[in-house]
């Protein structure tokens, strides 16, 4: 079975860093389309940040440049380092396994496999 555990969240001021972590299972990592997302209280479900296996990596605008994402084939496992944070990137983020990333903010969810999301909040 697929497996997508997301870790990593926790509480930061505004301006600081975390790095989230994805660890994924129960497929070839050496094929694998994985974005990020995250949902607000209140607010629909957004795109993040997505990278695929060939190295193409995709930012949704509100993070250009303050997000970064990357992955360790042999853990199978991707990360997102964020820095200068800010109370509106408060969210739950989780990372999936999609079928496709269309562009810098849309993401194929359909056929998704989800992981467990992780609290991030950032106090200004």
């Amino acid at each position: 079975d697929v497996q997508l555990q997301a870790s990593g969240g926790g509480l930061v001021q505004a301006g600081g860093s975390l790095r989230l972590s994805c660890a994924a299972s129960g497929f070839t990592f050496d094929d694998y389309v994985i974005a990020w997302f995250r949902q607000a209280p209140g607010k629909e479900r957004e795109a993040v940040s997505c990278i695929e296996s060939d190295g193409r990596k995709l930012y949704a605008n509100p993070v250009q440049g303050r997000f970064s994402i990357s992955a360790d084939n042999a853990k199978n496992t991707v990360y997102l380092q964020m820095t200068n944070l800010r109370p509106e990137d408060t969210a739950v983020y989780f990372c999936a396994s999609v079928l496709l990333c269309y562009n810098d903010n849309n993401y194929a969810t359909d056929g998704a496999y989800w992981g467990r999301g992780t609290q991030v909040t950032v106090s200004s």
